[in-house]
């Protein structure tokens, strides 16, 4: 049976989750799919996690692990564990989530039936719509990522060919929305997409995760996808890109409240805010900016439009009145 059916290589990129890793490997090496690799992609870890998978090695001879010398970070790790697998199907899976037995068979079985290049499960911990059982083109599944709807920009909880994953590296000068661009590319080379909605992939929502932190340069990287992408889809997908522009003006607004709010070199502050205000003026748009999910990110997104000076005023006296309880 095994050897009737496709090796899949799951990758794992790992760094400092030593608290997590171990129950990670245990739900991969609990998959009822019977022929699978595991490459556990150890990222200079400075804590526990690449002892940890060393030894869970030693009982588990599907799990290799790979030992960097330097952090390069999480789009490195997965282009190392894509250049070393095995398999002729890959999924990625992050060190810190877990998932449910029967997630690579479900995929594979999706992959299979639709005759798909890529197939995407549900997931728990995410914000996510939802859906019913579907098959899409390559383009059409761009739209859905556009909308997050029923899946969105993140590479876990899906199972790709190996060789149209290779096609599109993840851009390892990108440190935010990495995702996004990888996923935008892979998908634009997918003749199907199926999706099932069992929600099979279960995310970990840490406070010291990169989303949580403060802005930072490497944060900023997120400017240069937005651009491309929006570039991109003016001329090859302009039914997506109202939607593109309004996760723009999102995470435009959303690091910009970052950016005051804390963490961020006073000196700083001002010179992400211009930063940011570029990017939405680039992006503006009527029906992106409806589409924003709440009114204050309307508000953020005119403010920062219109001056950076008022956006970080009117920043500084929200924050203060929700410290003392005025918002939630």
């Amino acid at each position: 049976m095994e050897k009737e059916m496709p090796k899949i290589s799951v990758i794992v990129p790992v760094y400092n989750v030593e608290a997590y890793i171990k129950d990670c490997l245990d739900t991969i090496a609990t998959q009822t799919y019977p022929n699978l690799e595991i490459l556990a992609v150890d990222d200079a870890s400075t804590d526990k996690s690449g002892r940890i998978c060393d030894a869970y090695a030693v009982r588990e001879k599907r799990l290799r692990v790979v030992h960097v010398p330097k952090n390069r970070g999480p789009s490195a790790a997965r282009n190392e564990g894509m250049r070393l697998a095995r398999g002729s199907l890959l999924s990625f899976v992050d060190a810190d989530d877990k998932i449910e037995p029967e997630m690579l068979e479900k995929l594979y079985s999706s992959l299979l039936e639709h005759q798909a290049d890529i197939s995407v499960c549900g997931a728990d911990g995410i914000k996510l719509a939802g859906g019913s059982v579907a098959v899409y083109s390559g383009k059409e599944a761009i739209c859905c990522m556009a909308k997050g709807v029923p899946f969105n920009h993140v590479p876990w909880g899906m199972l790709y060919r190996t060789d149209l994953a290779r096609q599109c590296p993840f851009d390892e000068q990108i440190f935010y929305s990495e995702d996004l661009l990888f996923l935008y590319q892979v998908f634009q080379r997918a003749s199907r997409v199926s999706y099932l909605p069992d929600k099979l992939y279960h995310y970990t929502c840490r406070e010291g995760s990169q989303v949580h932190g403060g802005v930072s340069r490497r944060k900023c990287t997120t400017l240069l996808v937005q651009e491309k992408i929006c570039r991109d889809a003016a001329v090859t997908i302009p039914e997506a890109l109202p939607d593109f522009q309004q996760f723009a003006l999102d995470v435009d607004t959303r690091l910009a409240m970052q950016a005051v709010e804390g963490g961020t070199k006073k000196g700083e502050v001002f010179s992400y805010l211009k930063a940011f205000q570029k990017d939405v003026r680039q992006q503006w748009n009527r029906k992106a900016l409806r589409r924003l999910p709440e009114k204050k990110s309307v508000v953020a997104a005119l403010l920062l439009y219109t001056s950076v000076f008022a956006f970080w005023g009117i920043a500084v006296i929200y924050q203060r009145l929700k410290r003392k309880g005025f918002y939630g």
